[in-house]
């Protein structure tokens, strides 16, 4: 290839990854020239992280009252039933595990209830 047909490649690989940018959304901008230019806009997740935040601390609050009534013995019952089942179960066991924080909110917990 020459320097002029890789030069050109390079320029429609931009032009093309900018037109695919766009497809999703673009705004328009002014230059401090006064030109208007097109940009594209940033595609934004649809889950937002305040509400994974929430799901986490729901969750760590879940497991601190299960944590509070079950007693920390019958509760490691539960986990132990639960990582001999299936390989699912397992997983499950290991995200219920007992845990430091589960630990500190169920203490907590305890002495808020009982």
């Amino acid at each position: 290839m020459t320097g002029k047909q890789l030069e050109f490649d390079q320029r429609v690989h931009r032009l093309t990854k900018k037109h695919n940018k766009m497809s999703r959304g673009y705004r328009a901008t002014m230059r401090k020239d006064g030109l208007v230019v097109m940009k594209p806009q940033r595609v934004r997740s649809a889950v937002p992280a305040k509400v994974l935040l929430l799901c986490l601390c729901g969750f760590f609050a879940f497991k601190a009252f299960l944590l509070s009534n079950l007693g920390p013995t019958g509760y490691q019952f539960r986990v132990d039933a639960l990582n001999e089942g299936t390989s699912v179960e397992q997983a499950g066991a290991w995200i219920m595990q007992i845990d430091p924080l589960s630990q500190a909110l169920s203490t907590q917990l305890n002495k808020i209830l009982y």
